[in-house]
Parts: structure tokens; sequence; C-alpha cells
């Protein structure tokens, strides 16, 4: 095991986690729920608020906007080292929240049971709040690490980020061009598997293809024999899809993973047992589950306007996510699926990434953790669902996730996502503080 380092973090003149959970709390209590659409809050009021709290440090800010309340935060912060800048990324949008279905008030930064609850609590204003907590408290000390970074936080990430981290590829690429690495979400959080905290540093994410299928057929009354009926075409493809046992597929950064998890349960790892040490991970299995093969899942149908009127045509929409080095594979397979008659057409596609496990960062992540829980265990993993990085590592960086996280064993995490009653444990973020402070000394 990599030992913990000796980096004088106890000898602070500083507590990184001093602002955390306030933090935190302020930024759930600013709305900017995304609805995929420009009907929403947006992110401006959090985005000042974030340019604010940099502003109070002393650290020069830049407000970028693609439209009108969509808004980015870029500053520059440390370095005289010479070596290139590390991007530091964190999204300030949330999914929707349905307020009678949770037990609090999903933007009320409560804290109850010795936790911060509300939309974004784990994705992703408990990262956000890290790393401003982090960088208000060594600024004021004066102890700006000796790499510099550059700090981002993006609009639009929970709607494919292209009014956010895609704009700022596009359109302001200058400002990341020195950057080789990159860190930002979802990583560095624990899952306890055989009784050994196991924490998983974000290596590589699977593709996105948000797809529109469409099947045409000839209109009629609906009490007539109809052999062309769009609505029976579209429902055999959509069908088909959703029943499809795509196989087992690893790629590097799960092989390693599940090489690790065997030596815990006492077997080598193999495509042919990978199912069953996933199932080590419990609750985690859900999410590590559709990362060891490509998914496909049917999410919305429309069709008709009146019972008795066949329609001219029907669609539906499939989340789909393949895996890096699978992408002909998995399309290929779904048009074989969906059968003729099927259009095809894409709401947003982006590209799978799979960066090297290895190299300084990622030790530092590693002696970083080890440093504040010595008997753990540090793992890569690969990420289901999509982040801001699929937009930066077009720019040419290493990519990982990491918003450190120490976890109790019976918190179903992976369930928080998107999920009611999001929240995060205090411990966990002011862990998390401690954690990237170290980091923010080794990288």
């Amino acid at each position: 095991m990599e030992q913990a380092p000796t980096d004088g973090s106890q000898h602070r003149s500083y507590d990184p986690a001093a602002e955390v959970v306030e933090l935190c709390q302020d930024l759930i209590r600013i709305d900017t729920s995304n609805y995929g659409t420009d009907d929403g809050p947006g992110e401006r009021k959090a985005a000042e608020h974030v340019a604010t709290l940099l502003d109070e440090a002393g650290i020069e800010s830049r407000i970028i906007e693609g439209r009108p309340g969509r808004t980015n935060v870029v500053a520059r912060w440390g370095g005289g080292d010479g070596r290139a800048p590390l991007l530091l990324h964190g999204h300030l949008d949330v999914v929707p929240a349905e307020a009678p279905d949770w037990q609090v008030d999903p933007f009320g930064g409560e804290i109850r049971d010795g936790q911060v609850w509300g939309r974004g609590a784990v994705d992703m204003k408990d990262f956000d709040a890290m790393l401003l907590s982090v960088v208000r408290a060594r600024a004021a000390a004066d102890a700006a690490p000796q790499r510099e970074v550059v700090l981002c936080f993006t609009a639009d990430e929970e709607a494919g980020g292209h009014s956010g981290a895609g704009l700022l590829v596009k359109d302001h690429a200058d400002l990341f061009a020195d950057c080789t690495e990159a860190v930002g979400e979802v990583g560095g959080f624990s899952t306890t598997v055989r009784g050994r905290r196991v924490y998983l540093i974000e290596a590589a994410e699977k593709g996105m293809a948000w797809m529109r299928l469409t099947a045409r057929g000839r209109a009629g009354h609906g009490s007539m024999i109809n052999d062309d009926n769009a609505v029976t075409r579209l429902a055999g493809a959509v069908a088909r899809i959703g029943a499809h046992q795509w196989p087992v597929r690893l790629t590097p950064t799960m092989e390693v993973l599940l090489a690790t998890i065997g030596e815990l349960a006492g077997t080598e790892a193999t495509p042919d047992n990978a199912e069953a040490l996933v199932e080590e991970f419990g609750d985690a299995a859900r999410m590590l589950g559709a990362v060891i093969r490509n998914t496909a899942n049917p999410t919305m149908l429309k069709a008709g306007y009146k019972t008795n009127v066949i329609p001219t045509d029907a669609q539906a929409t499939v989340d789909g996510r393949f895996l890096p080095g699978y992408e002909d594979e998995f399309f290929a397979t779904l048009h074989e699926l969906a059968g003729d008659g099927i259009e095809f057409e894409f709401e947003s596609k982006q590209d799978p990434w799979e960066t090297p496990y290895d190299g300084d960062l990622v030790a530092a992540m590693s002696r970083s953790l080890l440093a504040e829980d010595p008997d753990a265990l540090v793992a890569p993993y690969l990420m289901s669902g999509g982040t801001d990085a699929k937009h930066f590592r077009t720019l040419g960086m290493r990519s990982y996730g990491f918003a450190p996280l120490r976890l109790p064993g019976d918190l179903d995490f992976t369930a928080l996502f998107h999920g009611v009653d999001e929240r995060v444990p205090v411990d966990a973020l002011e862990f998390g503080a401690r954690v990237f402070d170290r980091f923010l000394d080794q990288v």
C-alpha cells in the first residue's frame, strides 16, 4: 500500500474546511435548476456569488455568457514554478426537483442528521464548496499553490454543457490553451467492499448518445386494417432496444478496478466474473454495473392525437451510453435492433474518453486520500454518466474526476445523484476540503 505523505499539513495556519458547509448551503439555496431549455432560472446568480467569493479572496475572475443567464466563471490563481496550469472545474447548475417528493425544501440547504440536504448536495455544489473553501482559506493565509490553477465554474452541464464548458472550449479556448491536466467530478468518493473503504477516481467516461427515433407510416382510421402503422413499428423497435442484454466489455480502467476488488475477494478478475465482482460494491453496483457494458434506455414516447386516428409518425427518445473503444459496436447493434423504417437523430452526441491511470497527478490524488484515510484503497473507475470533462478533453487535457468524500458504508450514495432527498454528510464535506487542500500541495 502506498504510504501516506508527511507534508506538514497538520501544521497548517488555516483550516481548509472552515467555510465548506456554509458555502455548500449557500449554493444550494440559489436555485439553478436546468430544464434543458432557457426557461429555468439560469446560473447567473450563482456565478455572481462565486465571483464575489473569489474577489473577496483577492482572485480576479471573468464572467462569460453565451446566452443570457447561462453564466460561467473563470479565474487564475497561484503558480510561479513554470509548470503548465491545472484546470479545476465544477458546474453550477442542477437538475430540477419536485418539492412535494422531498422531506425538506430541496433549495433550503438544511442540515439534518449531520447532513446537508438539497438539490446539488452531491451533484455538484459540494465540490464547488470544497474548492471555494480551500481557495479562500489558502488565499487568506497567503498559501497559493506553486502550480498555477485555472478555476472554472460552468453552466449547463446537466443538459450536455453546450452553454457551459462546450461554449468555453469553442469560443474561449485561449483561456485553457496552456492547461495540460484537468480535475472535476465525479470521483474520490468512497465505497465499502468487504469492510474496506475503496476510493474511486474517475479516469474514464462512457460516450453519450441522446437519440430521437422516428417511425413513419400511413395515417388512417383506427377502426380499419393498417399494415403501415408508425406506432406499431416504433413500439417494436423500442421494446427490442430496451430488452437487449448487452455483453460485458472491460476497458483498461475497469480491469484495474476489478483486479483490486478481485484481490479483496480472493479471486482473479475476468470478464466471466466481472458482474459478480461488481456486486461486491453493494448499492454502488447500480452505477458500476452500467460501465462494464454499453447501455440504451428508452425514456420517452410520443405519438398520435386521437384514439381513433392512426398517426403518420411516432417518436421515442433513447439515452444511449457507450464504452470507450466500443462505439462502432454500439451503433451497429442499435440500428440492427431498431430494424427497418426507423430514423435516428441526435439531440446530443459526445465521445467517450479514458485517461491512463498513471503519472504525478494520479499519485497526488492517491497520497492526499491516504493521508486522511491510511487504511483505504484507491482505484480508478469508469463513469456511467457524462461530465464537462468531455468538452475540456477536446483541448488535449488529461482528465480525472476527484471530488473526495469519505462516506458511511450504509449510505446509498449513487442513488442520491438526481434523486429525491439528495444530501451529503457534513463530515464528508470537511474531509473533502482537507484532502483537496493536501492535493494542491502535491500537484
